[in-house]
């Protein structure tokens, strides 16, 4: 048997070559660095492409855009509020109660003696026949009876202001500033003057808001 062609060197290389692999690319495999090794919490989930992002972004936009026309408004107003309102004048119109223009804490008058009393229209179908809702409630009284003492006083001598929510009464000895305790209709009012026991007798219908409703 011939054995020349086996006793070739090249030949007994590639054979070696064969049964074990080189160990230049073994060492080079294991240089190589691994995937999950340089893996983060950012990984976990799906991949954000470029229309995710593109999204976000116009989302972000269209948020900013509205913050900005909100702010825009806000500020509109806030001007406009500000101009309505005299720079000096030190409160404004809605603040300053009814009446406050009356009051005067240095006047020396001394404040007479006052009393209020409600009335009610009672008619004959109240009393026997009982067809409305009134009952001896003050909600059921349409009219507001002030009586204010003035004595040593001329009907001559009173000065009697009415607003639907304030009385004004002045006398050379007596003054008077009372916010009624309901809203009034000061344009119907009576006023009599009992000379015999020096009272002033005011009589002012009341404007309620649920009037409607007990008076049905």
């Amino acid at each position: 048997m011939n054995f020349d062609g086996f006793s070739s060197a090249s030949s007994l290389q590639a054979l070696s070559n064969l049964l074990s692999p080189n160990a230049e690319d073994e060492d080079s495999d294991n240089e190589q660095p691994q995937a999950f090794t340089n893996m983060c919490p950012g990984y976990i989930g799906p991949a954000k492409n470029a229309y995710s992002k593109g999204l976000q972004t116009e989302v972000d936009m269209n948020f900013d855009s509205k913050a900005s026309v909100i702010s825009q408004v806000g500020k509109r107003l806030t001007a406009s509020n500000e101009k309505s309102v005299n720079e000096s004048d030190i409160w404004s119109v809605e603040e300053v109660p009814e009446g406050s223009e009356f009051d005067d804490t240095w006047d020396p008058r001394e404040q007479p003696e006052y009393e209020i009393v409600f009335k009610q229209r009672v008619g004959t179908e109240d009393m026997f026949l009982g067809m409305s809702r009134k009952d001896a409630s003050t909600a059921c009284c349409e009219d507001m009876l002030i009586k204010i003492k003035l004595p040593d006083t001329k009907f001559a001598d009173i000065t009697l202001d009415v607003k639907d929510k304030f009385l004004d009464l002045r006398t050379p000895k007596n003054k008077l500033g009372l916010h009624l305790p309901h809203p009034v209709d000061s344009k119907n009012g009576k006023a009599h003057f009992v000379s015999e026991k020096q009272i002033l007798e005011i009589i002012l219908p009341m404007q309620r808001e649920f009037d409607f409703i007990n008076f049905a």
